[in-house]
């Protein structure tokens, strides 16, 4: 009956991931719809109809590139800018992730056509070494790289829809500046896209937008219209005296100097679109992803294996343990109990304090608020709280969650080295509190340091930096000291078996029952639950592409809890069969060891699936890679021993020991 319940719970859960990820019909909080009305044609102004807009205004994002993991600031490339306005003001969320938006000199009257309309002119020499050069430099290096603009419109990215195979289109939330044809005459990157780019060393850069603005009439609910999508088509013009968009394309050789003039212009059209509603208007930009098939083969691979864990978990529970229990209650005797072999001989050392009793203890603890933060963070996500349409949301809930739940480490951390004798509680407070946070927070500034020196924006400014200090000092640290103080003063933890004085000497192993054969095998199973949900995850930070699919994840999420708890309680059981009792380090390193698969899987990805260049981008790859895989140590490792100390503790506490 008990496994029954199990089951269907687990149906449930799975049944419930899979309606979220698809569920699509209801307003993200926060996220209110805004309409748009057509100005007054006789008099120009704004339209009187309340909370209806007239005026659409476009905002650009950082650039980015698959090249290079420095992103920059729009006006960083020169481009036409809006000094008058005030930017927008951003989350936590934003500024960790780099996105830096502004507004731009592009406004649009709603539903009023405009054909090459013009924007700016920019014009530089780059016989002025000191000025006009190196504007120029950044700008043939940002097209040499691919270079990416983000723009948005209502909340909304501006497409770039292009024909990719099988005749599928896929939608590009971003589009590159410019393009280049190498010595040789090879075209790169967008260069494909215009038989016209064909001059050898020669940068084009993409000065016009063609932007195409769907919208649907709201029925029945408030006046005027809703955006609905806000597709464009980069294109590149040698603009006439007239800018009738009708030249050839904005060359740019590599040898140039002298005068050079770019002129930047765009038209909109407004299309009517009765099929989309507001509500889906993400759905063709995540629908021309083609990741849903994969993700469900990623599903049913880790649900064989967690099948595969859970009958043998369950064929030690029901059949050998049992049978092991029974046997070891009916022993009356002295001359019986001399006899005794497997796992229950070692009940007097089972429980005995581990070495580095001090460091496990404070790696639980971080563990533990690392664990709690993903889980709320996770199930949040997957109610549509913290979708790509909420910026920056994700990464904010994260870190307000992380700095919240200091007082779940402090407890945790104080009440196991409590039950592990150690009565330096100062210092492991301390440790709960500064040594992993600490760990990161060095990292985290170093990369910092570097994307300061390289001019990227997403070089953390000096009052957001004092600000994450100001939390992690004034409100993390203080609650990781109260639950250390609750922690202490509850009674250690009680054992289920007295620990003897001296203790006893472990047989010699055999070479799948070491230590590390055993560590490195438990890793495995684990890994193999995540490896392709984790190839997303490494699209979505590295390759700039979205990740929407949380139902999935947290799914993942819970079958890597189960897979870890169940492959470290089946080498715990075989490791105490071969009188080993020292499970508590090799536990939490078990399942642990899936960060460095994950750490492993992570040079792979960057060898065989990145194109990035340039030595401070690797560095800075290979610094916040570091970062993640020592959380998801933390992460992994914590699951693990708490697996193998509720077995431990369940299967002594039903076998009588004299």
């Amino acid at each position: 009956m008990c496994i029954f319940r199990r089951s269907h719970t687990f149906l449930s859960v799975f049944f419930v991931a899979g309606v979220l990820q698809y569920a699509t019909s209801f307003y993200l909080p926060g996220l209110a719809p805004v309409n748009f009305c057509e100005k007054d044609s006789t008099t120009g102004k704004e339209n009187e109809v309340p909370d209806c807009k007239s005026t659409i205004e476009l905002f650009v994002n950082r650039l980015d590139s698959v090249e290079s993991v420095l992103p920059y600031e729009y006006t960083a490339f020169d481009f036409c800018a809006s000094d008058k306005e005030k930017r927008p003001s951003e989350n936590l969320g934003q500024v960790l992730f780099g996105e830096r938006i502004e507004p731009s000199p592009y406004k649009f009257e709603f539903k009023k056509k405009e054909e090459c309309k013009h924007v700016c002119t920019k014009e530089y020499d780059t016989n002025k070494v000191n000025t006009d050069k190196p504007i120029v430099d950044f700008l043939k290096k940002g097209m040499l790289l691919n270079y990416q603009h983000h723009w948005i419109v209502d909340n909304m990215p501006v497409t770039w829809c292009y024909d990719v195979e099988d005749g599928q289109k896929f939608c590009n939330p971003g589009f590159p500046i410019g393009c280049y044809v190498t010595e040789s005459g090879r075209p790169k990157d967008a260069c494909v896209v215009n038989s016209e780019f064909n001059e050898k060393d020669t940068f084009y850069i993409f000065n016009h937008v063609d932007i195409t603005i769907y919208y649907h009439v709201v029925e029945n609910e408030a006046a005027g219209a809703r955006l609905v999508a806000a597709k464009m088509e980069p294109k590149s013009y040698k603009h006439k005296e007239g800018l009738d968009c009708t030249g050839g394309p904005m060359d740019l050789s590599n040898k140039f100097s002298g005068q050079l003039k770019i002129d930047y212009t765009y038209s909109v059209h407004f299309v009517e679109d009765q099929h989309i509603r507001w509500a889906s208007r993400w759905d063709y930009i995540l629908e021309s992803m083609p990741h849903t098939n994969i993700q469900w083969f990623s599903i049913m691979n880790s649900l064989v294996i967690v099948l595969f864990l859970s009958g043998m978990v369950a064929m030690i529970m029901l059949r050998t343990l049992h049978k092991d229990i029974a046997r070891y209650n009916q022993i009356d005797s002295v001359e019986d109990a001399q006899e005794e072999f497997g796992w229950k001989l070692v009940h007097g050392d089972v429980f005995r304090p581990p070495r580095k009793g001090m460091l496990l203890s404070v790696f639980l603890g971080s563990g533990t608020q690392i664990f709690i933060m993903t889980f709320v963070t996770l199930f949040f996500a997957c109610l549509g709280f913290l979708s790509p349409a909420n910026r920056g949301a994700l990464m904010t809930c994260a870190v307000v969650l992380w700095v919240l739940l200091g007082t779940p480490a402090g407890y945790v951390a104080a009440r196991f080295y409590k039950s592990f004798g150690g009565e330096k509680w100062k210092t492991n407070v301390l440790l709960t509190a500064f040594l992993c946070p600490g760990v990161v927070f060095a990292d985290f500034f170093l990369m910092n340091l570097i994307l300061w020196g390289e001019g990227s924006s997403a070089a953390m400014p000096f009052g957001t930096l004092v600000a994450i200090l100001a939390l992690w000092f004034c409100i993390s640290v203080p609650l990781t000291f109260i639950g250390a103080y609750f922690g202490f003063k509850k009674s250690a933890i009680e054992h289920p078996v007295r620990t003897n004085q001296i203790p006893r000497q472990i047989p010699e192993q055999s070479f799948y029952t070491k230590p590390f054969p055993g560590i490195v095998m438990g890793g495995i199973l684990p890994f193999g639950c995540i490896f392709i949900q984790l190839f997303f995850i490494l699209n979505s930070i590295w390759s700039h592409q979205m990740y929407y699919m949380f139902g999935f994840l947290f799914l993942v999420f819970i079958i890597l809890v189960i897979t870890c708890s169940e492959a470290t309680i089946l080498l715990c059981y075989f490791h105490l069969c071969a009188e080993d009792y020292h499970w508590q380090w090799r536990s939490f390193l078990t399942s642990g060891f899936t960060a460095i698969y994950f750490l492993v899987y992570a040079v792979h990805y960057f060898f065989s699936k990145l194109q990035i260049s340039g030595l401070a981008s690797t560095i800075l790859y290979f610094g916040y890679t570091m970062i993640m895989a020592l959380i998801f140590f933390l992460f992994t490792g914590t699951i693990g021993f708490f697996a193998c100390f509720w077995f431990v503790t369940k299967i002594y506490s039903v076998v009588k020991v004299d």
